[in-house]
């Protein structure tokens, strides 16, 4: 049987090396996962590499919001992408999409160009897709390693008789890699119920906030990946099925 593998999608350094003590097999590191992620800064990803032994992915994404980039967006992708290249970064993770919501073939070609021989995960862009099969078959043909999805919907759980469609569709072409909700709780029901080899999570805790002798704006909530967590969904996943 194909073993089954968890990426921890980390958002600091503590993130990163907490996902590795507990046993992740890679992570995708970013920064700002509370909106979804951006790409980090050179420093913050320089230091990961030196601090882990796993293989570190790197989200290729300038700005929040929609996927639609322009001229500058897609150069200042490319420059990011063979920074992680000469940084010795094991892969990256990016996509681009069109007004239309359909695969931005041209723009990808850009950006995988730039990548060169590193793997290349399209990150959850495939969930704006209206037509995540054609999409899918879009992503194949443009040499791409993984899809990280819910299956279209807000959560993978919620997604999940698409996610099992979308691994029946792929026939091993391409990794479908369930995320959004992947908790302990869940993890071993998507395993059984998609046929994917491959899950995705953050296993995140809020951190208690230190006292501050005055509130501001700046008092927003922190999150960090636990090593317990990503230890529970390792042993649920490494777990038999049946």
């Amino acid at each position: 049987m194909r073993a089954r593998g968890l990426e921890i999608c980390a958002g600091s350094v503590q993130s990163a090396v907490a996902a590795q003590a507990g046993g992740a097999h890679r992570i995708e590191l970013c920064q700002n996962l509370e909106q979804g992620g951006t790409t980090p800064s050179y420093g913050t990803i320089r230091h990961v590499l030196t601090r882990l032994a796993i293989p570190v992915f790197v989200l290729i994404r300038p700005r929040t919001g929609h996927f639609c980039y322009d001229a500058e967006e897609l150069a200042i992708m490319e420059a990011d992408i063979r920074q992680c290249r000469a940084l010795g970064c094991a892969g990256v993770v990016l996509g681009a999409l069109n007004q239309a919501g359909r695969v931005d073939l041209a723009a990808c070609r850009r950006l995988l160009a730039a990548a060169g021989p590193l793997p290349v995960t399209f990150h959850r862009a495939f969930d704006a897709c209206p037509d995540q099969h054609q999409a899918l078959e879009e992503i194949i043909s443009l040499g791409c390693q993984r899809i990280l999805t819910s299956g279209g919907q807000p959560t993978a759980p919620a997604g999940r008789t698409q996610l099992a469609a979308l691994v029946q569709q792929a026939t091993g072409r391409i990794s479908i890699m369930p995320g959004a909700g992947v908790t302990p709780a869940t993890i071993r029901d998507l395993a059984r119920h998609t046929g994917a080899h491959e899950f995705h999570a953050s296993a995140k805790r809020q951190l208690a906030a230190p006292p501050a002798p005055k509130a501001t704006e700046f008092d927003t909530p922190r999150w960090e990946t636990d090593a317990t967590i990503v230890r529970e969904l390792a042993a649920c996943l490494n777990s038999p099925l049946d």
